[in-house]
């Protein structure tokens, strides 16, 4: 039985759910919309704004992996303060960090759509500069997405980079300091497994962001977000169904995961692509020192990495009664 919305909600909720529901179609749906618009402005008398776009789009392609283009205007708009409410999303802060030097953090869960990395890394809603003064977050996203004209633009003033290894070596190998890049390190494939209950991470094998601390000297953060995998249900795909090999064929060839996920709506809240109402507390975890190796051995690869996961299951642990998680549940890796 579908379970409506009253009708009478304050505006400050239902300024909430707009802010949310574009965030969402932002990132389901404005890539195509900006793919139309670029290639049917040339069929109009408006063709000329596509060509120049075009010449400065071919000037500007290295961008997103040259330390994007962050707007703070848009970072501070009023909008992400509504997002940030409507869950509410809060971020803790338990060490501190040095704004002379670069800093690699790994960001857990991925979630469905990461709603967490976006509102405390992307935004200013949580207060992040404030947290942290003289840190500067960079949150990684695939590449793919950096290919499509005026979204490219859109996502870079927020703070978001491509994934790939010459944008994170731009940011961590940059004087001064005081920059934080953000790593979702379970990546697209891990959004597979973002449901109520489930703390299921991939990372056994992912190490390539242990190399680059490694390579750079950088100090690795371990950053937790409990409630990021509350947002969503999901249709059943154990790993082995019919369903999660289909999934896991079509996150090879397209390099993004497709989740069947299912929240609520915009008047009821039964069904709809709106996530729940549920708070997201992201913890930022304490650097663990790394010493700049140029040329790090598998040896010491292996070593900063079986750190890395004791860290984090140290921060999952100090917290997670805060939580409501039962003392018997913990982190699984795969």
């Amino acid at each position: 039985m579908v379970e409506f919305a009253p009708l009478a909600i304050p505006w400050k909720r239902r300024l909430q759910t707009l802010a949310v529901l574009q965030w969402v179609f932002s990132f389901l749906a404005l890539a195509q919309i900006c793919i139309a618009v670029f290639i049917g402005l040339l069929f109009t008398k408006f063709w000329l704004f596509t060509v120049l776009y075009a010449s400065w789009w071919y000037l500007d392609w290295d961008r997103p992996c040259q330390g994007g283009r962050r707007i703070e205007v848009l970072r501070r708009c009023f909008v992400w303060k509504y997002m940030k409410d409507y869950f509410p999303v809060t971020l803790v802060k338990t060490a501190e960090l040095d704004p002379s030097r670069n800093y690699l953090a790994g960001f857990h869960p991925h979630g469905v759509l990461a709603a967490g990395a976006f509102t405390n890394l992307c935004t200013e809603s949580t207060g992040f500069t404030s947290i942290f003064p003289g840190i500067r977050s960079h949150l990684m996203m695939l590449s793919l997405w950096f290919r499509v004209p005026f979204f490219r633009d859109y996502i870079m003033a927020g703070g978001l980079v491509a994934s790939d290894k010459e944008s994170a070596s731009h940011l961590l190998s940059r004087k001064g300091g005081g920059n934080l890049l953000a790593i979702i390190t379970g990546g697209a494939k891990e959004a597979l497994d973002a449901r109520p209950g489930a703390y299921r991470l991939l990372l056994k094998n992912r190490k390539g962001f242990i190399k680059l601390a490694l390579m750079h000297g950088a100090g690795l953060v371990p950053i937790f977000s409990f409630g990021e995998n509350e947002l969503f249900d999901q249709i059943s795909n154990p790993p082995g169904s019919w369903l999660r090999r289909i999934q896991n064929e079509l996150q090879k060839v397209m390099g993004i995961s497709l989740p069947l996920f299912h929240g609520r709506g915009i008047f009821q809240y039964s069904f709809g692509l709106l996530p729940y109402r549920r708070p997201i507390t992201t913890v930022v975890g304490k650097p663990i020192e790394v010493q700049k190796v140029l040329q790090p051995s598998q040896e010491e690869v292996d070593h900063l990495h079986q750190r890395y996961i004791k860290e984090l299951c140290s921060l999952f642990e100090a917290h997670k009664h805060k939580f409501n998680i039962p003392v018997d549940q913990h982190l699984e890796f795969c």
